[in-house]
C-alpha cells in the first residue's frame, strides 16, 4: 500500500469491520433443505468473519420481495442483504426490478464486473446473469442469480473482497 492508494487505506481502516447481514433467496421451489444458494452466500460471509442475522426464502413475487427488502433495510441493523434467484429472463424472474425500484443509490460496477467474470467462465451466455447492487436507506443490496456457481463467483471474486470497505465507506 502506498499513499497514492486510497482503496488500500479505507481497505486497512475497514479490516475490523463485521457486517450483520441478511439473506434472501427468492424462489417458487427452493426450501431451507435444498437451498444451495443460501448456503453457500451464509458460508461465505461466515468464513470472513461476518455474520448472518437472517436469512428466509421468500416466492418470486414483487409484493413478497419488495416489503421485506425495505422493512430489512430500515431496520438499521444490517449493513447488508444479500438476494439470490428470480434475476433470469423467464416472465417470473423479477428480483433484480425490484431491488433497482428500491435503490437510493447505484453500484453499476457490480453487474458490470459481475458479467465480465461470468463472461470469463461461460461465454456470452453471461449476458443472461442479470445482477444489480447499491443502497437502499444507508443498507447495501445485493441482487445475484440463483445459481450457487453464480452466488460462488459474486461473494469470491466481489463481495466478499469489499463487504468491509464498503460498509466503511457508508459509515463515513
Amino acid at each position: 500500500m502506498t499513499p497514492c492508494d486510497p482503496a488500500g487505506r479505507h481497505r486497512a481502516a475497514a479490516a475490523p469491520i463485521r457486517a450483520r447481514v441478511g439473506i434472501v433467496t427468492v424462489s417458487d421451489t427452493r426450501t431451507a433443505a435444498d437451498d444451495h444458494a443460501g448456503a453457500l452466500l451464509r458460508g461465505r460471509l461466515e468464513a470472513a468473519g461476518h455474520t448472518v442475522a437472517r436469512a428466509v426464502i421468500v416466492p418470486d413475487e414483487p409484493a413478497a420481495i419488495a416489503p421485506l427488502v425495505a422493512q430489512w433495510c430500515a431496520a438499521g441493523d444490517l449493513e447488508a442483504v444479500i438476494l439470490t434467484g428470480g434475476s433470469g429472463l423467464s416472465r417470473r424472474d423479477q428480483t433484480c426490478d425490484v431491488v433497482a425500484a428500491l435503490l437510493d443509490k447505484t453500484l453499476p460496477g457490480f453487474g458490470e464486473l459481475f458479467r465480465m467474470l461470468s463472461y470469463e467462465q461461460v461465454g456470452a451466455a453471461a449476458m443472461l446473469s442479470r445482477a444489480v447492487a447499491g443502497v437502499v436507506a444507508a443498507t447495501l443490496v445485493f441482487s445475484l442469480p440463483g445459481s450457487p456457481a453464480a452466488c460462488e463467483l459474486a461473494m469470491d471474486r466481489l463481495i466478499v473482497p469489499e463487504l468491509r470497505h464498503l460498509v466503511w465507506e457508508l459509515r463515513r
